[in-house]
C-alpha cells in the first residue's frame, strides 16, 4: 500500500510498558511509516526518548511540558501526523500493544475490504484474551467474551462499534471530518466524544473481528446493578471519578447521547443509594455532572473534588 501510516502513542511516566508497546508497533509485517510519541512528563525522565530513539522506524518525540492528558496529547499527536501528511493515523496507548505483528495489515485489510473511515481491532484483556478488556453493552445486554462478539460464522466485522485510542485506524480525511480529540475533558470520555461524532458524521467504522488490541482489564470499574442487568462505572481512584462523572455531564448533554440521560440517573441512583448506601456519593455524582453540563472544566484541586 502507497499510502502513508503514521502511529500516535501518547504516554505518561510508563517507560517499561511504553518500550514493550512500541516495539510491537515497530516490528509490525506492515509497519508504520513513521511513530510519533507524545510524553505528557515533559522529558522528566529520558528513558522515555531513549526508548522511542531506539525504534526501527522513523520517530517524532514530543515532549510537553504541560501534561495535556490523554485528550491533549492525542489531539497534538494527531495534528502533528496530518501535518506530516499522513493518509492514515493508528492510535496507541503505552499500556496497551497489538497482539502481533500482523493487526496493522489486517486493519488496512478490513478498511480496504468495507470501505471504512475508521476500523478498531478488538480490545482484548491483555492476561485473557478470550475476554474484552472493557464491557461491551449492545441494547441492555452486556458482552464480555470475544466470542459473544460474532453473531454468525465467518463474521469479520462489527459495524458502528468500536473501541477509539487503543489501536483505531483513522483514515486523515476522517479526522479531518470529525476533529480531534476535545482537550478539554484530559482524560475519561475522550474516546466516547470522538465516537459521537463519529456516529453522527456518517461514516462508515467498526471493529475488525480478526484484529485483537491486549489492554490491561478494566472491568473492575464497571459495578452491577440488578442483578447484573445493568451496570454503572465506579473507579476507585477519586481523580478518576472526578473526570469520569464531570466528562459524563458533559457528554450527555450533547447531541447524540442525550437520550441516555433518563438511564443514567437510573443506574446512579439505584448503585449510590440502594447498592452502596451512599447518599453524599449520589450527591457528589450529581454535582460534578452539573460541572459538565456547565462546561466548567477545571482540574480536581480547583473544582472541589473530595
Amino acid at each position: 500500500m502507497s499510502e502513508s501510516v503514521v502511529a500516535v502513542v501518547v504516554t505518561h511516566r510508563r517507560p517499561d510498558e511504553l518500550a514493550k508497546s512500541l516495539e510491537m508497533l515497530s516490528t509490525q509485517t506492515r509497519s508504520p511509516d513513521h511513530l510519533i510519541v507524545v510524553d505528557n512528563d515533559g522529558a522528566a525522565d529520558s528513558r522515555v526518548s531513549d526508548v522511542v530513539g531506539a525504534q526501527p522506524i522513523p520517530t517524532t518525540y514530543l515532549a510537553s511540558r504541560r501534561n495535556l492528558g490523554g485528550a491533549g496529547g492525542f489531539a497534538l499527536g494527531i495534528l502533528h501526523a496530518l501535518a506530516q501528511g499522513a493518509d492514515w493515523v493508528w492510535l496507541a496507548d503505552d499500556d496497551g500493544h497489538p497482539q502481533d505483528t500482523r493487526v496493522l495489515a489486517t486493519l488496512l485489510a478490513c478498511a480496504d475490504k468495507y470501505g471504512l473511515a475508521e476500523v478498531s481491532p478488538m480490545v482484548c484483556n491483555s492476561d485473557d484474551p478470550d475476554r474484552l478488556a472493557f464491557p461491551l453493552r449492545r441494547g441492555l445486554v452486556w458482552r464480555r467474551r470475544t466470542s459473544e462478539l460474532r453473531t454468525e460464522a465467518g463474521q469479520d466485522l462489527l459495524r458502528g462499534i468500536a473501541s477509539l485510542f487503543n489501536g483505531a485506524l483513522f483514515r486523515a480525511a476522517t479526522l479531518e471530518a470529525v476533529g480531534v480529540p476535545d482537550l478539554r475533558l484530559f482524560i475519561r470520555g475522550d474516546e466516547v466524544e470522538v465516537h459521537r461524532r463519529l456516529v453522527r458524521s456518517g461514516l462508515p467504522f467498526g471493529t475488525c473481528l480478526d484484529a485483537i488490541y491486549l489492554h490491561p482489564s478494566g472491568s473492575e470499574e464497571f459495578r452491577p446493578i440488578l442483578g447484573g442487568r445493568m451496570h454503572t462505572q465506579y473507579p476507585d481512584n477519586p481523580t478518576k471519578r472526578y473526570f469520569t462523572y464531570r466528562n459524563r455531564g458533559y457528554l450527555q448533554s450533547q447531541p447524540g447521547l442525550r437520550k441516555l440521560v433518563a438511564q443514567e440517573w437510573l443506574r446512579f441512583g439505584w448503585f449510590f443509594l440502594i447498592s452502596r448506601r451512599d447518599p453524599q456519593g449520589f450527591v457528589e455524582w450529581i454535582r460534578l455532572r452539573r460541572l459538565g453540563r456547565r462546561e466548567q472544566f477545571g482540574q480536581p484541586d480547583a473544582g472541589g473534588s473530595r
